[in-house]
């Protein structure tokens, strides 16, 4: 199995599917994604999921036919596993080049394509429980891609599985590829009705043993500073420069808490793009809370905050806009406890101890919870998303794919 997954894994991470923010004229973001879209079609139909394809948005769905007898596969819901086909726009995922270390002996690890790059074990605790393992990173030079092809490479390998072991017994299962996930559009063009599924997991969590079953409630803000621009020489009683008043929004916001120092369930603004110049400066702001009245609190401080900028400068113009990105899925997901209880019963069946979990951050199932699909998160066993420190075990993706054959026998049992 470590040699599949391998195979798969390293073939999806070499393909660029970076996607981009703010693309609003055309879905996907990024044309390449259909390229590793277009890839895992065919490699669908050569295990069998003879129904495969990728719809005019870049979703690629396919389905594996249970392998019941037809008066029980009626009785099993149909089961859904969702994986995400782009990297994060943050990090270069252009001509990866992924490193196998094997047999991780303990230290830090550094990553040959760039030597300011190292995965240092004081940073990351948990690899001292990964002695004796082989861990995959990049050359430091790029992203790795766990972040979801470990997902997709997961699914695939689990696929491939069930292929070859018959006497698994499973309900019919629904496969999707989705494009855009880190930009926050991965379900704007998702078919729930044609995906067919009952409940739905998508593979695209961190920890081993970690089951993903609440997100933050996510709102995302754009203050826009209006000044006026007159050449310098002449610019007395004139000029309104906007990027000391966009400034001073940073200034006030910089008072409330923020990703570096926060934790857990604690909650943030977070304003991480600025751009522009004296006559016009855009400003974004994450609002992230897990409850709702928090994040609703947010955005009245981000509203107090555009007042009083706006009357300490009044010869220019503030505008704020403040837009739901997703809710917190736990709301949905508690309204069927069995899609959890199943998870955490399949992990301890592939003997990890279970833990449900947060996720500060999002996913592809916040929203399709509320779409009607409930959707926890499972593990995938990466680390360090979104950086050059990106880092995964082969035998943490193993129990993944573990835990995926047990999780499809747990829904027959319970079932019948």
């Amino acid at each position: 199995m470590d040699k599949e997954i391998l195979e798969h894994f390293f073939r999806y991470v070499k393909i660029d599917t970076q996607s981009q923010e703010d693309v609003t004229d055309r879905y996907p973001s990024t044309a390449k994604q259909l390229d590793l879209a277009k890839i895992l079609v065919k490699e669908l139909i050569d295990l069998g999921l003879k129904d495969a394809a990728m719809d005019e948005f870049g979703i690629v769905m396919a389905t594996l036919p249970s392998n019941l007898a037809p008066t029980e596969a009626a009785r099993i819901p149909v089961i859904g596993l969702i994986a995400h086909l782009d990297t994060s726009p943050e990090v270069s995922g252009k001509d990866v080049k992924p490193i196998i270390h094997q047999n991780y002996r303990g230290g830090d690890i550094k990553l040959p394509g760039d030597p300011n790059v190292i995965i240092r074990q004081s940073e990351n605790p948990i690899l001292a429980e990964k002695i004796g393992e082989d861990i995959v990173t990049s050359d430091g030079t790029t992203l790795l891609g766990a972040d979801d092809k470990a997902g997709i490479a997961e699914i695939m390998s689990f696929l491939s599985y069930l292929q070859k072991h018959p006497d698994i017994k499973h309900g019919t299962l629904r496969i999707a590829f989705t494009p855009d996930e880190e930009v926050g559009a991965g379900t704007d063009h998702f078919d729930v009705k044609k995906f067919g599924a009952d409940f739905a997991y998508t593979v695209d969590g961190e920890t081993v043993g970690e089951i993903e079953i609440e997100t933050f409630n996510a709102s995302a803000g754009i203050f826009t500073v209006h000044g006026i621009n007159v050449h310098p020489g002449y610019a007395k009683g004139k000029m309104v420069n906007a990027i000391p008043i966009a400034a001073e929004i940073v200034r006030l916001i910089d008072r409330e808490p923020s990703p570096a120092t926060t934790e857990k369930r604690e909650g943030y603004l977070h304003p991480y793009v600025i751009e522009g110049g004296v006559e016009k400066v855009t400003l974004r702001v994450l609002l992230r809370d897990f409850d709702s009245d928090g994040i609703r609190a947010k955005t009245v401080r981000l509203n107090e905050i555009r007042d009083q900028v706006a009357s300490q400068f009044p010869r220019a113009r503030v505008e704020l806009e403040v837009k739901e990105s997703y809710k917190n899925m736990y709301v949905k997901l508690v309204e069927n406890p069995k899609v959890i209880e199943y998870a955490l019963e399949a992990t301890r069946r592939a003997g990890i101890q279970p833990k449900t979990q947060i996720i500060r951050g999002g996913t592809d199932g916040a929203k399709l919870c509320f779409m009607g699909l409930p959707t926890p998160n499972i593990f995938t066993g990466g680390h360090n998303f979104h950086s050059k420190q990106e880092w995964i075990s082969v035998q943490d993706m193993e129990k993944t794919i573990a835990t995926l054959v047990n999780l499809v026998q747990v829904w027959v049992e319970k079932s019948l």
